[in-house]
């Protein structure tokens, strides 16, 4: 009878599960930013606590800032760094990208006459057209202020909901995430009341050793992204870089995303680089730059800082990104580290019974 029951309850837990699966795959839009405020609460919330008294610094000392004020002052010095952000790389790259459009022709020719022999040799003929390039840009990356201001209140006016979401999303993060930061551990209290008591301690040490795991990854990744954004940002500056600070630091704070997020930074560098200085000299400053940069990335900073905090490969997390993107969007993103994360936790637990099992053991 017993059996019965468990195996009951372990249907009805696995029911719901799927059950709250398919509520965020149908809400996802809804859910975007209740969720991106849930993750940068979740980074923010150690700074409340520690700012309010509710945990001890380092030195055992309090402070004793009221918990509303901790929350206010956290949360406007957050959007205060995005702003900062926004304004540091986005005027240098809009400034830069009518230079770009105009030599963008050249360059490809340039690199089309130092292919074509090679191509030739693998019997893959290539001609470059460069009237059909010049087209293809007028068409689709010209940009003028005034066309461009056009084009902008034309989509507003045929996107009016598209317009709607993005304000109210403007409006809907700020205020869920204050919240959050405010009332976090009395959310979190309120879900874990849900789970059964004989089940409650169980769950609460699994979402513990998640968060440390979790908590321990992040707070060495962005170390690394900042440390990485400092040094990019300073040596493209010692070769007179002129767009050192804005791609340097975009540099540093994409390098979370393996692979991926340095090879864009490196593209970006060295197209900046060949308008500047020229190919040869251009290939000389990103190669040894990026290459300095992958080498302290690689070496000193991820092994001592990150290490295997999360135990996931890069390779791993890659998929976890495409693959949760695929499925909820910009949402899945935003949720693809913690879920991988939590996923670990599981598989160790799972494989740890396993092992000591008498299906292992025999």
């Amino acid at each position: 009878m017993q059996t019965k029951n468990n195996s009951f309850q372990i249907l009805t837990w696995l029911l719901m599960a799927a059950g709250c699966c398919l509520v965020l795959w149908w809400l996802k839009a809804v859910l975007m930013p209740f969720i991106l405020a849930t993750v940068v609460a979740y980074l923010l919330l150690p700074s409340v606590l520690y700012l309010s008294g509710v945990k001890a610094l380092s030195n055992g000392k309090k402070l004793k800032v009221p918990r509303l004020l901790a929350a206010v002052l956290i949360e406007i010095l957050f959007f205060l760094l995005i702003a900062a952000l926004f304004l540091l790389i986005g005027p240098a790259l809009v400034k830069e990208w009518p230079t770009l459009r105009e030599q963008l022709p050249d360059l490809v020719q340039q690199l089309g006459q130092f292919l074509t022999p090679y191509l030739k040799q693998l019997g893959m003929p290539a001609q470059f057209d460069r009237e059909a390039l010049d087209s293809f840009l007028k068409q689709n990356f010209e940009f003028s202020g005034g066309s461009n201001f056009s084009s902008v209140l034309s989509s507003v006016k045929l996107g009016g909901s598209i317009a709607l979401t993005v304000v109210g999303n403007a409006v809907l993060i700020p205020v869920v995430l204050f919240y959050l930061l405010l009332e976090g551990e009395v959310f979190y209290e309120n879900c874990m009341s849900w789970m059964p008591k004989p089940l409650r301690p169980s769950v609460e040490s699994f979402m513990q050793e998640s968060d440390l795991m979790l908590g321990q990854y992040l707070r060495g990744q962005i170390t690394v992204m900042l440390t990485l954004a400092v040094y990019y940002a300073s040596a493209l500056s010692l070769f007179g870089f002129g767009l050192a600070l804005p791609i340097g630091i975009f540099t540093g704070l994409v390098i979370f995303i393996p692979y991926l997020g340095f090879g864009i930074g490196v593209l970006l560098a060295l197209l900046a680089c060949i308008l500047q200085f020229g190919f040869a000299q251009a290939l000389f400053v990103v190669g040894v730059v990026y290459g300095c940069g992958q080498i302290l990335e690689g070496f000193v900073l991820t092994p001592k800082l990150v290490g295997e905090r999360i135990g996931l490969h890069p390779l791993g997390l890659i998929f976890a990104l495409l693959a949760f993107g695929q499925l909820l969007g910009f949402v899945g993103v935003l949720i693809a580290l913690p879920v991988s994360t939590v996923t670990l936790v599981a598989l160790k637990r799972i494989k740890a019974k396993y092992l000591t099992s008498g299906v292992y053991t025999g």
